[in-house]
């Protein structure tokens, strides 16, 4: 366009050009403009794509998930097989109604339960169902290949109590096994040789019913360690948890035993002094021994949390590894070092010494297990006691074990230990002069080793005169055994009676093999 001179003109001129320039630029602009959202476009399209393969894979996950909890509960219906939804619902919100352990979530845990009614019902041998004890002790016991603990164990806890202590206090032997037959007996065993712990309700006796245990070929085998001892240690892990749930109403504190220990005196007062004496309740256990699971002390009002978290893995790892992850979950900062959480542990885990408890079995309760484990913080006591004894001779069939000859029992030195007798073998003490003896003690076994003791084993005496048969004593060959002259329960003590006269000679003659080795802690003449 080409413009004139003159005003009117000229502005229309540059109004023209102006115009035309605008519209050139603006059509350039769209132009951009156009291909800058088709570019958007396109990715917004190949977005959608993407996103549309993401939820593809996702669908497939989730499709792979539905199909695991599909299986699942396909194997919890036949776990709850023959149960109506009512009755489930009873068993797993109100089962307290029924059982005397106060825990509503064990079905959870063991679901093999439900298709039993009385599955925690515990079979009570004997027990008068005593509550209200100061301390409950719970001692686990089972079926062992080799040597039986328990009655020593026994006996040590009921030796080192008094009166008073046994009225404020209940034992409870949980007999972990199934065998019907067995449990029978040896709860009958127990009775008979506690009977007046059994009658005043100190003692209690149980077992669990045969459908308490599930499958043990299921269990999966961890930490490099053997199937039979995975099994091993996944049963004992149930039978603390069925033992302190059933010790839990009966008292104020819980105490956790083995049953191959020996006890030190006054052992009670000093648990329950230590226990009241606490400036804090904040504590967990206390800890009379530091071996494994023995002497730990527990407040009752503490047993269900503590029993439900080791019944969460029992399958997984052994007692005293659960233990302290109990304590670990409870006070440590995974945010902190070690050290942090060893002094947090500390405050809720507390140490008494010296130890009140020492282990003295050998075999473990693990089949082909040998267990010489011994607390070095444990008070001993004399393991033999010295006598003056008249000078003699002394020789003995027993093979002597390593340096505790006969020879230093007889001198208090030292105990007599030997390896396992058989019929016939005999320990003779001939005196260098004839002697009239007042009377004799033999004491076999000893505070570390409460089992080996004589069995089924006389004491018999050589007169310096022969006298045949004569009133109170039976000849036997040349030797006259003593009408008292009897090992029971390990030990053989009498007097003599004068009419006998001088005696030349002593003799322990055993008339059965033993299942235990043979020791002597103390020999007076």
């Amino acid at each position: 366009m080409r413009c004139r001179n003159g005003s009117l003109v000229t502005l229309f001129c540059l109004a023209a050009f102006f115009s035309l320039s605008w519209y050139t630029a603006w059509y350039r602009d769209k132009e951009y403009g156009m291909d800058s959202y088709e570019k958007q476009f396109l990715e917004l399209q190949q977005r959608l794509f993407h996103a549309e393969q993401e939820n593809q894979k996702r669908s497939r996950d989730l499709s792979t998930v539905l199909d695991e909890i599909k299986r699942a509960v396909a194997e919890k219906r036949n776990a709850f097989e023959n149960h109506t939804v009512e009755e489930i619902k009873w068993k797993v919100l109100n089962m307290t109604s029924k059982l005397p352990m106060q825990f509503t979530s064990i079905y959870m845990f063991l679901p093999h339960l439900l298709g039993h009614e009385d599955s925690l019902q515990p079979n009570v041998h004997y027990g008068h169902g005593k509550t209200g004890a100061s301390i409950v002790i719970g001692i686990p016991t089972v079926k062992r290949d080799k040597q039986s603990y328990l009655m020593d164990t026994l006996s040590s806890l009921f030796l080192e109590m008094s009166a008073a202590e046994k009225e404020d206090c209940v034992v409870i032997v949980f007999i972990a096994e199934v065998n019907a037959q067995y449990v029978n007996e040896l709860a009958d065993n127990i009775k008979n040789n506690f009977a007046q712990e059994i009658q005043s309700g100190v003692l209690e006796i149980i077992s669990p019913p045969s459908s308490f245990y599930p499958d043990f070929a299921t269990i999966k085998e961890t930490f490099g360690d053997s199937k039979d001892r995975v099994k091993w240690r996944t049963k004992q892990n149930l039978d603390y948890s069925f033992l302190m749930l059933y010790a839990q109403p009966k008292g104020t504190y819980y105490l956790q035993l083995e049953d191959d220990i020996v006890a030190k005196p006054d052992y009670f007062q000093s648990i329950k002094e230590f226990a009241t004496q606490q400036t804090s309740d904040d504590w967990l256990i206390l800890e009379f021994s530091q071996l494994g699971f023995i002497g730990k002390l527990f407040k009752c009002k503490d047993l269900p949390h503590i029993a439900e978290f080791f019944l969460m893995f029992y399958k997984d790892k052994p007692i005293d590894w659960l233990l302290d992850h109990y304590l670990w979950v409870k006070v440590c900062n995974p945010e902190k070092d070690s050290k942090h959480c060893d002094r947090q542990k500390s405050n809720l885990r507390i140490r008494y010494r010296p130890s009140l408890f020492q282990h003295v079995g050998t075999h473990s309760s693990l089949a082909g297990k040998i267990q010489n484990l011994k607390d070095k913080d444990f008070d001993k006591r004399a393991l033999h006691k010295p006598h003056l004894n008249p000078p003699a001779k002394l020789s003995t069939s027993l093979k002597v074990y390593q340096q505790y000859s006969l020879e230093r029992a007889y001198m208090g030195e030292e105990c007599f230990w030997s390896f396992s007798p058989v019929a016939g073998d005999y320990i003779l003490f001939e005196f260098t002069e004839t002697l009239q003896l007042e009377g004799y003690l033999f004491r076999s076994g000893n505070i570390e080793h409460p089992g080996d003791k004589l069995f089924n084993t006389t004491v018999q005496a050589l007169p310096a005169e022969h006298y045949g048969i004569i009133q109170n004593f039976v000849q036997s060959y040349s030797y006259i055994l003593f009408h008292t002259g009897k090992f029971q329960n390990g030990i053989a003590e009498g007097k003599i009676s004068s009419s006998l006269g001088k005696i030349k000679a002593i003799r322990l003659k055993i008339l059965t093999e033993s299942p235990v080795w043979a020791l002597l802690s103390e020999v007076r003449t």
